[in-house]
C-alpha cells in the first residue's frame, strides 16, 4: 500500500495536480490538508474517474481536511475525542477513516501564529488532546498523517536563528510533538534525513529554489504500521514552480510505502 499526505493549499485551485500526483505515483491512499472548501465544494469527478473515494470537512474557506483512497474508506470520524475548539468553533482540522486495514488520520495542526497569542495556547491544547485520543489507535496498524506545523529539531529548519521568538521551533510545541512520538514513529526520517526532508517552503524570495524550508508535514506510525513501512519519500517536483501546470501548493507530498 502506498499513502501520501500533502498540505494542498487549496484543492479547487489544484485538483488536476492531484489528480496527476496519485496516478503519477499510483497513490492507494491521501491525506489532504487546507484543503479550504466545503465538502460539495470539491471537484471530486476526476478523481472518482480514477476509482477514488473521497472524505472531507470543511466549514468555510480556511483549514479543511480531506481523505482520498482507492483501498476502502470505512468508519469515517470527523475529528477526535475531546478535540478542542477554538474561540468556541469547531475547526477542521482532522479526518480519520479505515482505509485497506489501516486506520489513517489526516491532521492539520493549529499554526499557532506567534507565542503569545490565544491560538498558539490552542495549538498546544489542541496537540495535547491529541496524543491522549491517539491511545485508542495505538495497537493497531494506524497512522496520523498531515500538517504538523512543528520543526521538531534545528535541522527542520533552513535557519532556526531565524525562528527564535516565533513558533514552530519553541520548546512547548517540540515536547507536545515528542510526547505523541513516543508511541507513533516518524516513520519517514530514517529514508529522508536532513534537508532533504524539507516539506514546506514559503513563496517569499524564492524559498524552494534556495532550499530555505522547513520538515512540518510528518507520517507517525503506530508500531504495527511502523514495521510495515518499507521506504519513504518527498515529492519535491510537486513543490517546484517549474514542473508541472499551474501554481504548485507551498508543500511538498510525502509518500510512504507499506509492505503487505
Amino acid at each position: 500500500m502506498r499513502i501520501a499526505t500533502w498540505n494542498i493549499n487549496s484543492i479547487r485551485s489544484r485538483i488536476d495536480r492531484v489528480e496527476a500526483f496519485v496516478e503519477r505515483h499510483s497513490i492507494d491512499v491521501l491525506a489532504v490538508q487546507e484543503t479550504k472548501a466545503k465538502p460539495d465544494q470539491i471537484p471530486t469527478m476526476g478523481l472518482e474517474a480514477r476509482g477514488y473515494e473521497v472524505a472531507s470537512v470543511g466549514y468555510d474557506q480556511w483549514n479543511g481536511v480531506a481523505l482520498i483512497s482507492r483501498v476502502g474508506l470505512s468508519d469515517i470520524q470527523v475529528g477526535f475525542e475531546g478535540m478542542p475548539l477554538f474561540k468556541d468553533v469547531a475547526e477542521a482540522r482532522a479526518l480519520s477513516a479505515t482505509c485497506g486495514g489501516v486506520r489513517v488520520t489526516s491532521v492539520y495542526v493549529p499554526n499557532g501564529r506567534k507565542p503569545d497569542d490565544p491560538h498558539y495556547a490552542y495549538k498546544l491544547e489542541w496537540l495535547a488532546a491529541l496524543q491522549k485520543a491517539s491511545q485508542a489507535w495505538h495497537d493497531g496498524p494506524s497512522a496520523m498523517v498531515g500538517d504538523w506545523n512543528v520543526c521538531p529539531f534545528d535541522e527542520d529548519c533552513f535557519d532556526p536563528k531565524q525562528f527564535v521568538g516565533k513558533t514552530h521551533l519553541t520548546p512547548a510545541e517540540r515536547d507536545a510533538f515528542f510526547a505523541i512520538e513516543k508511541d507513533f514513529k516518524d516513520v519517514v526520517r530514517p529514508f529522508v534525513p536532513g534537508p532533504e526532508a524539507y516539506t514546506y517552503f514559503d513563496y517569499y524570495r524564492q524559498r524552494f529554489e534556495r532550499n530555505r524550508g522547513l520538515r512540518i508535514d510528518f507520517v507517525l506510525g503506530s508500531p504495527t504500521f511502523a514495521s510495515r513501512v518499507t521506504g519513504a519519500f518527498v515529492d519535491l517536483d510537486e513543490r517546484n514552480p517549474a514542473i508541472g501546470t499551474g501554481s504548485p501548493s507551498d508543500h511538498a507530498p510525502v509518500i510512504v510505502d507499506l509492505a503487505d
